[in-house]
C-alpha cells in the first residue's frame, strides 16, 4: 500500500495541523502512533479526517499525544503531492532578566489575551458524550474537510472556560445546528439545554436550523420523547455513511 505520511511528534488536543495537497483526490488523517502501527500492517484503527477534494485541509489533533498525519487513495491509483504544517499557536514573549511576580502576571495577560470571540460558525453540534466516538467525532472532522466552519466541544473548550458561556456562544453564532438524537441524547441535561437553545432560535427567526442526525434510535422511540423532533426529516446513520451525511449537511449550509 502507497501513502505519505509525517510524524507530527508530541502534540496538544486542538492543535490543528495544515495539510496542502495537489493531484487526485485522496484521504487526509491523523493517527495516534499506535494506529498509525496498526495502519501500516492492514489492521483496525481509529483515523480523524476523511476524503479531501479540496486544498488546503485543517485536521484538529482530538487529543493529547503521538500524533502522524497520512495521505492515502484508498489502494486505489493515484498521483497527489503532499506538505503538512502545525499552525502556530500563541507565543510568550521572550524575556532577557529574571521575572518579578508582577511581571510573570503581565506575561500571562500578555500570551493569554481575551478579545471578544466574534467567529461565526456553519454548523453547531449537539451530541451526548456516550456518542463521540461512534459518531460526533468523525462526523464533526468529515464536516470540516467539507469546508465547513464547525462548532464542536472538543474543538472549542478548554480548561477553566464557562461551560455556559462557550456554549450560548456557540449557538448564538451558528447558522445550524446538527443534532445527533440517540438514546443517551435525551438523558443529558447539556444535550437538552442546547437543544432548546436551537428551538427558540428557530421559532424566533422562522427558518430552518435544526437539522437531526439520527443514531442508533427509532421513530418511535423519538416520537415518546420529543414529537417535534420526530416530525423532522432526518439523515440517519443506519442509512448513511458519516461521509455522505457530512456531505448532505454541507449542500445544506450551502443551499
Amino acid at each position: 500500500m502507497q501513502f505519505w505520511s509525517t510524524d507530527l511528534k508530541h502534540q496538544q488536543r486542538g492543535t490543528a495541523v495544515r495539510i496542502h495537497l495537489s493531484g487526485d483526490a485522496a484521504n487526509a488523517f491523523l493517527v495516534d502512533s499506535s494506529g498509525f502501527s496498526a495502519y501500516k500492517r492492514g489492521g483496525r484503527y481509529t483515523a480523524f479526517g476523511g476524503h479531501v477534494t479540496r486544498s488546503p485541509v485543517d485536521l484538529i489533533v482530538p487529543r493529547t499525544g503521538h500524533w502522524y498525519a497520512v495521505v492515502d487513495h484508498g489502494g486505489y491509483p493515484g498521483n497527489t503531492r503532499v506538505s503538512a504544517e502545525i499552525l502556530p499557536g500563541p507565543m510568550s514573549p521572550i524575556r532577557s532578566s529574571a521575572p518579578s511576580l508582577d511581571s510573570i502576571a503581565e506575561a500571562a495577560l500578555e500570551a493569554n489575551p481575551t478579545p471578544p470571540d466574534d467567529r461565526q460558525f456553519d454548523v453547531f453540534v449537539s451530541h451526548a458524550t456516550e456518542d463521540k466516538d461512534a459518531i460526533v467525532r468523525p462526523l464533526s472532522q468529515a464536516l470540516q474537510i467539507q469546508g465547513l466552519s464547525v462548532w464542536y466541544d472538543e474543538f472549542e473548550l478548554r480548561i477553566g472556560d464557562s461551560l455556559r458561556r462557550k456554549i450560548d456562544h456557540g449557538l448564538a453564532n451558528s447558522r445550524f445546528g446538527v443534532v445527533v438524537i440517540s438514546r443517551s441524547f435525551f438523558a443529558k441535561n447539556w444535550a437538552q439545554y442546547e437543544l432548546d437553545g436551537l428551538v427558540t432560535r428557530e421559532m424566533h427567526g422562522g427558518t430552518q436550523v435544526i437539522l437531526p442526525v439520527w443514531h442508533e434510535i427509532s421513530k418511535d422511540e423519538i416520537i415518546s420523547k420529543s414529537p417535534t423532533l420526530a416530525d423532522k426529516l432526518a439523515l440517519r446513520t443506519a442509512d448513511s455513511t458519516i461521509q455522505e451525511i457530512a456531505e448532505e449537511i454541507a449542500d445544506v449550509t450551502r443551499a
